[in-house]
């Protein structure tokens, strides 16, 4: 098993700001993720190109099974990832970015102006994740349980998770 975070974020990518999102993910997930897995780190600079070539890379070439990106989602004119989003899925899964918003609206109003989405790329599942390491928890612990089995679906390595963190929904039968 393999996954993926990438920080998308210009500040970030030139040293002037201090990655807090990308960290926030990978705690997250240690504690979430019972199953051995390999962590690939990647912080890079907003833009439509950027985020395309980034994250084709760790699908085609890394082989990872789950990619999760934060930042770039918004309505600013630097935030693309949702335009380089479209250019590289195969299947796009809108339920995630809609319950992702759903889940941020109990904490702000402006989680409206969030464009997140998720859908496949071969045996890869990606996910845009929120830019605020205050909102990832939230927002992981509400889709998290669906990606387990989305991962069996489409042939990607096997997670199981903590059932005192998230509990993976697997359906019977």
């Amino acid at each position: 098993m393999k996954i993926a975070v990438v920080t998308i974020s210009d500040r970030a990518s030139r040293g002037e700001y201090e990655d807090l999102s990308g960290p926030a993910i990978a705690q997250w997930l240690a504690a979430a993720i019972v199953t051995p897995y390999e962590l690939v780190r990647r912080v890079i600079p907003d833009g439509v190109a950027s985020v395309r070539d980034t994250v084709i890379d760790l699908c085609d070439n890394e082989g990872c099974d789950l990619v999760l990106t934060t930042g770039g989602t918004g309505p600013s004119p630097r935030d693309e990832t949702p335009e380089a989003m479209h250019a590289i899925l195969e299947k796009e899964l809108p339920g995630f970015g809609e319950l992702m918003r759903r889940a941020s609206l109990e904490q702000t109003p402006t989680a409206i102006l969030s464009r997140q989405t998720a859908g496949t790329r071969g045996k890869s599942f990606i996910l845009n994740l929120p830019g605020k390491p205050a909102s990832i928890a939230m927002t992981l612990a509400a889709v998290f349980p669906a990606i387990p089995y989305c991962l069996d679906l489409i042939g990607a390595g096997r997670i199981e998770t903590n059932p005192a963190l998230v509990k993976a929904h697997r359906p019977q039968g």
